[in-house]
């Protein structure tokens, strides 16, 4: 299973929203600029990000994007639903032999699987990542002011 590169994009863009500075917008381009993607193509995934109610944008020569909820409430899940939806990543074709009843057993084992890899980035948080590397920039700064 592979998720897009949109996906991609979209949760290095809420860590960068997340350590960015509080109350303060950051702006398409410099999005763009830290990930090397053009802006256009950026515009794309933070529209979706705006609709699932993750992000706002604020319109103006001051505008930019900034987050719409605690950081400690936005899950990978709730990024890669904004960016992918929330189909299922299987489908059973019933017409094959595995198929008893109209009980598809391969997709019960499909379903299972699923839920548990929901569950598990439903309870891992944006911000847990964003601490990580706020202690390493922590880190690298004192190492470099102590020299």
């Amino acid at each position: 299973m592979k998720y897009s590169k949109a996906t991609n994009y979209a949760l290095h863009t809420m860590v960068y929203l997340t350590i960015a500075p509080k109350n303060q917008t950051v702006g398409v381009d410099q999005l763009a600029k830290v990930q090397n993607l053009s802006p256009t193509y950026l515009s794309k995934i933070l529209t979706k990000l705006v609709k699932a109610g993750l992000i706002e944008s604020t319109p103006g020569v001051k505008g930019g994007y900034s987050l719409t909820k605690r950081t400690t409430d936005i899950s990978f899940l709730d990024v890669i639903y904004a960016i992918e939806g929330r189909t299922s990543l299987f489908s059973c074709s019933l017409e094959h032999s595995e198929a008893r009843n109209g009980e598809c057993l391969i997709e019960n084992v499909m379903i299972e699987a699923e839920k548990r890899m929901t569950d598990e980035l439903a309870n891992k948080h944006i911000r847990s990542i964003a601490n990580q590397i706020e202690s390493k920039m922590f880190e690298e700064n004192n190492c470099s002011s102590s020299h």
